[in-house]
């Protein structure tokens, strides 16, 4: 009958020795040697005979154990006396004080890569939508009509509307159109004349009238009222003014050749 030996797989002489010490629940600060060199030669033995390849590093961490193991059989140093005749024991050298440290940071790398393995399987276990085109639902923007422009780009642009600015020469007058007293009193007996020969002031002003207008308006009821016209009263202070057709007086034979503005 062929029996089967399975061993389980380490990834290296560290993580057998945290093994070893972790199933026999041995204090990592205090390792009886001689125990844990004793399981650790057995187990490579074993190894061999099932034909298995031993690594370098595991029979180096071997011959390492045996060192610490042969360490801790020499007797402690002796007392040394210093140079002040005081004496003092030097401290106890501890030969696996080096191999403790190694299997202190081992373990907590080991932790810490156990932890982000739990982590990756419970992300593996997760499944994400893939990503879509978000394009249509962005907000349209306006174009910006300066883009791709320089600070030097302006200013060439400036001094050439400057340069344009220089070639003109065309001065342009403005002349407004001017109405003589001559005819606004022909335009005041006219509407006399349509609203029945009486008008209050205010009707004979528009919504867009000038200064220069009022005051030709002004001048031509001065000299209507000078050739006996027409008439203007107030009924009280500040009231509108009411201009009339003078009685006996016909509008209709009116003559303004007399007055020269």
């Amino acid at each position: 009958m062929k029996v089967t030996y399975k061993l389980q797989v380490f990834e290296g002489p560290l993580d057998l020795l945290l093994h070893l010490i972790d199933k026999a629940e041995i204090d990592i600060y205090n390792i009886p040697i001689k125990e844990i060199t004793d399981q650790y030669l057995e187990y490579l033995q074993s190894m061999q005979e099932l034909e298995l390849e031993v690594t370098s590093e595991f029979l180096v961490m071997a011959a390492t154990l045996l060192s610490i193991k042969s360490k801790m059989l020499l007797p402690k140093p002796p007392v040394i006396e210093n140079e002040f005749d005081d004496y003092y024991e030097d401290e106890e050298y501890d030969p696996r004080a080096e191999l403790v440290q190694k299997l202190i940071e081992y373990r907590k790398y080991k932790s810490i890569a156990d932890h982000l393995r739990d982590k990756e399987l419970e992300r593996s276990l997760i499944y994400t939508r893939e990503p879509e085109d978000l394009t249509p639902y962005m907000p349209a923007e306006d174009p910006n009509p300066v883009r791709g422009l320089q600070v030097a780009d302006l200013v060439r642009a400036f001094q050439k509307a400057m340069k344009r600015m220089a070639t003109r020469n065309t001065v342009a007058r403005i002349r407004k159109d001017e109405i003589s007293v001559k005819d606004r009193m022909r335009q005041v007996v006219d509407y006399l004349l349509e609203q029945g020969g009486k008008v209050l002031f205010s009707k004979l002003l528009g919504e867009d009238t000038t200064r220069d207008d009022i005051v030709v308006t002004f001048l031509a009821l001065l000299e209507l009222m000078k050739m006996k016209k027409i008439e203007c009263h107030q009924h009280k202070l500040f009231d509108d003014i009411v201009i009339q057709a003078k009685e006996g007086e016909e509008l209709n034979g009116f003559s303004a050749d007399e007055v020269g503005y």
